[in-house]
C-alpha cells in the first residue's frame, strides 16, 4: 500500500463517519472494479434503474453492466424526441436506483452538486427509491466552502466544455458567476442530510474517477 493509499483509505474512514452521521450509507473500495462489483451487490436483479450524467459511474462500467444485466433500464439516451427524453426522465424518479456521483464532498460527508437543468439532482433530492453514488477521492475536499469551490471552478468549468458553447468558463476555464444563457450552473443542491432511512448510499472509490 502507498503512502497516498494509506492516506485515502483513513480520509474514507472519516468521510464515512460523517456520511453515517447524516443518514446515509457509505462504503470504500479500492478500484473501479471494486466499485462496479460492490454497485452491483447492493442493486438487487429486477430493479428498475437510472441515471444523471456521469462519468464516474460510466467510467467503473456500471452503465453497461446495468444494460447488459437483468434489470429494467430507464434510458433518456435511448430517447427519439425531446418529448419522449422528458418522458423517460420523468420516469426515472419512480426508479428504485438511479445512479450518480457527486461533483465534490467534504470530509465531514456533504455532497454539492451543479445541474443546467435539475434533472439529476431533483433525483438526487426526491422520487426514486435508492440513490447510489459512485465518487472518487479525488472529489474529497476539507470543507463545505471547498466543496462548492470545486463544484463550480473544477466539476462545472470541465462540464461546460462538454455541455455548453459560450459560457466565460469555456475560455478561461474556471467560474465567472455568469448569468449566460449557456450557463451549466443554474442549480447549485447541498446535501447535508438523508430524511429516509436506507436511501442514499455513496461508495467511495481510492481513484480518480470524474471530474
Amino acid at each position: 500500500m502507498t503512502i497516498r493509499q494509506q492516506r485515502n483509505a483513513v480520509l474514507a474512514a472519516r468521510v464515512i463517519k460523517g456520511l453515517e452521521s447524516r443518514n446515509m450509507e457509505g462504503y470504500f473500495v479500492e478500484t473501479a472494479e471494486d466499485a462496479l462489483a460492490k454497485a452491483l451487490e447492493l442493486m438487487p436483479e429486477g430493479s428498475s434503474v437510472s441515471w444523471g450524467g456521469s462519468m464516474s459511474v460510466e467510467d467503473c462500467g456500471l452503465i453497461e453492466a446495468v444494460r447488459a444485466g437483468n434489470y429494467e433500464v430507464i434510458d433518456r439516451s435511448l430517447a427519439s424526441s425531446p418529448e419522449e427524453k422528458r418522458a423517460l426522465q420523468l420516469q426515472a424518479f419512480g426508479a428504485d436506483f438511479f445512479l450518480g456521483s457527486a461533483n465534490a464532498m467534504s470530509e465531514d460527508g456533504v455532497m454539492v452538486n451543479i445541474d443546467k437543468f435539475g434533472n439529476r439532482i431533483g433525483a438526487f433530492a426526491y422520487g426514486p427509491s435508492h440513490v447510489l453514488l459512485i465518487v472518487g477521492m479525488n472529489k474529497v475536499v476539507k470543507t463545505v466552502e471547498d466543496a462548492v469551490s470545486r463544484a463550480r471552478n473544477e466539476a462545472a468549468a470541465i462540464n461546460a466544455q462538454r455541455f455548453a458553447k459560450d459560457a466565460p468558463c469555456i475560455k478561461n476555464g474556471t467560474c465567472y458567476n455568469c448569468k449566460s444563457a449557456d450557463t451549466i450552473c443554474s442549480n447549485i443542491m447541498i446535501t447535508r442530510y438523508n430524511p429516509v432511512d436506507g436511501r442514499v448510499k455513496v461508495i467511495l472509490v481510492d481513484e480518480a474517477l470524474g471530474f
